[in-house]
């Protein structure tokens, strides 16, 4: 258990995306678009992600990542550059994004 004068030293930083996959004639189609940006996600950030939301939906999706650090600063601006890849690489329109840390 941790004293009250230790400093955090654990950091979740999490992003939540929500994108339209534009031009999807089936939910086979979307789950390749999906599974690939996950794919992504799990490869070149080492984040855990998956589709959270959204999946019944044809044209829209709901992903979310974390990423445990000791440092708010360096999960957040990891989980910036994985949006950043994210609206380069995959065809997507995003429709929101979020990113928020928690210290434990």
């Amino acid at each position: 258990m941790r004293q009250a004068h230790q400093r955090s030293n654990m950091v979740v930083s999490m992003i939540q995306m929500i994108f339209e996959i534009p031009d999807i004639g089936s939910i086979k189609e979307k789950r390749r678009v999906i599974r690939s940006a996950i794919d992504k996600l799990q490869r070149r950030f080492r984040l855990s992600a998956a589709e959270v939301d959204l999946q019944d939906s044809l044209s829209f999706a709901q992903i979310g990542g974390a990423l445990v650090s000791n440092s708010r600063d360096f999960g957040e601006s990891i989980l910036r550059k994985a949006f950043a890849m994210i609206e380069n690489e995959v065809p997507v329109r995003i429709q929101d994004m979020s990113i928020h840390s928690e210290e434990f």
